[in-house]
């Protein structure tokens, strides 16, 4: 069997893993990256000390500055750069990539000038057809897989064939990819599980303790899941994998930004001291509003996510934030 030749766009902690997952599947995989000397690192050391600090990457593993170069002959291109400069950041790229080869967006986020999910944001940015193009999503912090902790996760393909073929990619003794029709469902899941990861931090922040982080993380999969039906979504995608194991995992973990972001900003913290505080990128925070203005177009209504956005961009005191949730006309829980 042929050799499958991989290029993971993006020099991060999950592009990084996710590229010592597929050379451990047996392929050989280049990552493209901006930053020479993270490049060079990962080229000639194989670890990256400033996203996975000491993990020795495989030796199936090498990097480059050169995007020609990472793409050429490549069949499958992994999307791990983040959501909001993705379009940026893909486009002059989009004469590289073969025209056979199959795209898997990694980034979980709503872009925030259109409202357009990753993989659509993928799709139009690096030309691809929309069967063509994969999203993979799932309980998956990084550092933990980069452990070789087990975990699954789901490959969402509109194309069948599409979804297979990312996951064979992928499949290694610890990491167990799963396949799914539903695109929308399982990207939703990924964008929105950040935003209440935030919540969950800033609760906990506050010094609230276990009963709050259930209550927030319960009701955000009601909100996570009321908007992706509005979108037309599966319902069985938010009690799965992508839904509520990748909300539980982002919500609980230290390991999350997003739940770390909040937790500084529970703690008294301005949310640009709370940025430089978490190191990396919480893609919760700007995906707060373009989450909350997708929902406003469909008519549903996300009061923890607009909690978030008020008190991240439109200063609501962090102390007044549990009072304005719980102060909700009261309702049947199924409603």
């Amino acid at each position: 069997m042929s050799v499958t030749r991989v290029a993971v766009l993006g020099t991060g902690s999950w592009g990084t893993t996710f590229a010592a997952v597929l050379a451990d599947a047996g392929c050989e995989v280049t990552v493209w990256g901006r930053r020479a000397e993270v490049c060079d690192e990962i080229a000639q050391r194989h670890t990256n000390e400033a996203y996975l600090p000491g993990i020795v990457l495989p030796g199936g593993v090498t990097a480059t500055t050169d995007a020609a170069r990472a793409l050429a002959g490549a069949q499958l291109v992994a999307v791990a750069v983040p959501a909001q400069s993705a379009r940026a950041t893909l486009e002059p790229l989009a004469g590289l990539v073969d025209r056979d080869a199959v795209v898997v967006s990694l980034m979980k986020g709503v872009e925030l000038a259109s409202d357009q999910r990753m993989s659509e944001v993928v799709g139009q940015a690096l030309a691809v057809p929309a069967e063509r193009v994969a999203v993979l999503s799932g309980p998956n912090l990084a550092r933990e897989i980069a452990e070789h902790q087990p975990t699954a996760t789901v490959v969402a393909a509109l194309d069948e064939a599409t979804a297979r073929r990312v996951a064979r990619a992928c499949a290694t003794s610890y990491f167990r990819p799963y396949t799914n029709a539903d695109v929308v469902g399982v990207e939703l899941c990924g964008a929105v599980k950040n935003v209440i990861a935030v919540a969950v931090g800033i609760a906990q922040g506050s010094g609230y303790g276990h009963n709050t982080m259930a209550t927030v993380i319960t009701r955000g999969l009601v909100e996570i899941t009321r908007l992706g039906l509005a979108l037309g979504a599966d319902a069985e995608t938010f009690a799965g994998l992508a839904g509520m194991g990748d909300l539980v995992a982002t919500c609980a973990s230290p390991l999350s930004r997003n739940h770390t972001l909040g937790v500084h900003i529970g703690q008294g913290m301005t949310l640009a001291e709370a940025v430089a505080a978490t190191g990396g990128t919480a893609e919760g925070v700007k995906s707060s509003t373009s989450v909350l203005e997708l929902a406003g177009t469909v008519g549903v209504e996300m009061p923890i996510t607009a909690a978030v956005v008020a008190v991240l961009h439109q200063g609501l005191p962090v102390e007044r934030m549990a009072a304005l949730l719980l102060a909700r006309p009261h309702k049947a829980e199924g409603e």
